[in-house]
């Protein structure tokens, strides 16, 4: 039985919903919904729960911040995309983190509700790399202000991990730790990696329309991404499990994105609008992100590798992290993970988290020591 008619099934059984579902208007995500919100709150006295609406770079973003303690360590999630905000799906594995940091998840500009809040035609022009680079730190700036801390944790997810390694090698003196999850070290390596990936998969299997579609690419990545060719490509990735491990889809993760207390659906509908905005966009400044000649940095790194990612393939940035320099580095493989590893594996992201990241932010003084 699914999670969403466990929910229906837990209300009509204590016969909560009944006049709730007889209301016009209100439709079943509505009670997935409210459970989930209701579950997710935070009611202990010393926890943080806010909505923000921010002008960042000229323009209103919206974050959520939550977490048990106050004093806990500050992580801030960049999603990837770039127009695919985390937020939404954030309640299928952020509740555990809220024990030991205050986690931040905020939709970039162009993204889920931050699209909403803005004017599209006023926001095209800004869709550049640096400009979001720019958005994080001055958000990292903000949060350290309103939240009494000397530095956050920065997580970078796909997209988000150019950001991130931005921040990491021009701001390092705002980071506690950096830690890249679906890491892009040199997209147009990921790209050949993935395709050759998708390609071999096809041709063991014999699937001749696959085979057909991928070869239509070659030479693949060529000089040029847009236009559609990337997503050419991440159909049959996606489809050989290299987003979601032993899937042929990830349905599962924009479903979830329906039972959000965070998203009402017209936030979900602007998902799509961002993306149709941004992505040949990045794409156009693609060449400009390569991260291999970066050899050394002066915050601790943390390199959270799915193996069965070839998405963002793993296996370059597992050879990028051997040869940087780092007050500390390590690099944790997942071996039951694609694209997304907090989803994926929960637990041992949380582990890895928790383990190797909230004692350097609790030796530099913003935490406490955990209770044995």
């Amino acid at each position: 039985m699914g999670l969403f008619r466990l929910l229906v099934t837990a209300l009509l059984v204590t016969g909560v919903p009944h006049a709730a579902a007889s209301t016009p208007g209100f439709v079943p995500d509505d009670i997935g919904r409210a459970i989930i919100g209701n579950v997710q709150r935070v009611v202990a006295p010393t926890g943080v729960q806010h909505t923000h609406a921010l002008r960042i770079g000229g323009l209103e973003q919206t974050l959520t911040v939550r977490g048990m303690d106050h004093a806990n360590p500050v992580l801030l999630y960049l999603h990837g995309g770039p127009a695919a905000p985390m937020m939404p799906a954030s309640w299928t594995f952020q509740k555990p983190w809220e024990d030991f940091f205050t986690v931040v998840q905020w939709d970039q500009r162009a993204a889920g509700r931050t699209m909403r809040a803005n004017d599209p035609d006023a926001v095209a022009p800004t869709i550049a790399i640096d400009r979001y680079v720019a958005d994080a730190i001055e958000l990292i700036e903000w949060l350290r202000g309103a939240y009494g801390k000397r530095k956050v944790v920065l997580v970078g997810h796909s997209w988000g991990s150019v950001i991130g390694m931005r921040v990491l090698a021009e701001r390092p003196d705002l980071l506690h730790a950096y830690v890249g999850i679906g890491q892009i070290i040199h997209p147009w390596t990921d790209e050949r990696v993935g395709y050759d990936y998708a390609l071999d998969a096809a041709r063991a299997e014999g699937n001749a329309v696959a085979i057909g579609e991928l070869e239509a690419l070659m030479p693949y990545p060529g000089d040029d991404l847009r236009g559609g060719r990337i997503d050419a490509q991440r159909k049959w990735v996606i489809h050989y499990g290299g987003h979601s491990a032993y899937r042929d889809n990830s349905d599962y993760y924009f479903r979830a994105q329906r039972l959000s207390p965070d998203y009402t659906p017209a936030d979900r509908r602007a998902i799509a609008a961002g993306s149709a905005l941004t992505l040949d966009r990045i794409l156009g400044q693609w060449n400009t992100v390569d991260f291999r000649g970066l050899r050394r940095v002066e915050a601790p790194v943390l390199m959270l590798m799915g193996r069965h990612d070839y998405t963002t393939p793993s296996q370059p940035v597992a050879d990028w992290l051997a040869s940087v320099q780092a007050p500390s580095k390590r690099g944790v493989w997942f071996e039951h993970s694609a694209h997304f590893a907090p989803i994926e594996e929960p637990g041992r992201t949380l582990m890895a988290l928790v383990t190797h990241v909230r004692p350097l932010a609790v030796a530099a003084g913003d935490g406490r020591q955990l209770d044995d």
